[in-house]
């Protein structure tokens, strides 16, 4: 099968206990990002999220700043804000899954994409 035929998928998974030994969780997911694209795994403390700042640079936009955040880990893409998954402090974990939008592509530069949303709901548990 050639790349260009080759299926996109975007699938996550989660298996708890007792179906697992120590009562360990197991969360995973497969991406269906681009294959040369670059994936940057970061560590987001909450002193780095939480700098007195009023607002909040994401990819197109800035949101106003939140007073508590919460630390976590993150894969994302290096040329944005969000995140394709990850997991905080809290042991909350999320993946991005693929969602097509009816909005049109020209107001996609003056709104969150959905792998900001992913990264909000780590720092700020707000969703």
């Amino acid at each position: 099968m050639s790349n260009e035929n080759a299926p996109y998928s975007c699938d996550t998974f989660v298996v708890l206990p007792p179906l697992t030994d120590s009562n360990f969780r197991i969360f995973g997911k497969n991406s269906d990002r681009p294959a040369n694209e670059v994936q940057e795994i970061i560590f987001v403390s909450n002193e780095y999220t939480n700098e007195n700042k009023d607002f909040v640079q994401c990819t197109h936009i800035k949101i106003p700043q939140v007073s508590t955040t919460y630390r976590c880990i993150l894969s994302k893409p290096a040329w944005c804000w969000g995140a394709e998954i990850g997991a905080n402090e809290n042991g909350v974990c999320i993946g991005n899954e693929a969602v097509f939008s009816k909005i049109t592509y020209e107001t996609r530069d003056h709104a969150l994409t959905g792998l900001d949303i992913v990264r909000l709901v780590y720092i700020v548990e707000c969703l």
